[in-house]
């Protein structure tokens, strides 16, 4: 087998992977978080909270895998444990049920965080001319940044 020679240089596909791998990470974590608010979600916004959480998480299920795909296209291994995500995130677990109010406000600063990574990560991948990962953060930054939205939209 021969290494990789896809028109970037070592050094950056590493430091761009670094940065995917905190990007998947973050994003797993929102995933596990408003799955865990799908499943306990109660009060007078129920069923527009849980069908709106589902949405939510079934999209993210999609971008940790495009992310992940995207770190090995770089050829480095991308984290897959709990363990690493603790690690490499930026987004604090919650304990307990907080209240939906809570969760919505919990979840919209989950959504900002993520777009705040993606930034980071979009210079990396733009000063290395990594088109390809250009535009896969880019896309998650335009997801975020509506979704963020459209949870701050039911707080008002």
């Amino acid at each position: 087998m021969t290494g990789i020679d896809i028109g970037i240089e070592a050094e950056d596909r590493e430091k761009i992977a670094e940065g995917l791998k905190r990007l998947l990470a973050d994003s797993y974590t929102l995933y596990l978080q408003t799955h865990n608010f799908h499943w306990n979600v109660s009060g007078p916004q129920f069923r527009e909270l849980h069908l709106m959480f589902e949405e939510h998480y079934t999209e993210l299920a999609v971008a940790v895998d495009d992310i992940a795909e995207r770190i090995r296209t770089l050829d480095f291994a991308a984290p897959g444990t709990y363990k690493e995500f603790s690690k490499l995130s930026s987004i604090e677990e919650v304990e307990g049920v907080p209240s939906s109010e809570e969760m919505v406000d919990l979840l919209t600063k989950g959504h900002e965080q993520v777009v705040r990574t993606s930034r980071q990560v979009l210079k990396l991948a733009q000063s290395a001319d990594d088109e390809s990962t250009a535009a896969l953060v880019s896309d998650r930054m335009r997801i975020h940044e509506k979704t963020s939205w459209m949870l701050r939209a039911t707080r008002k």
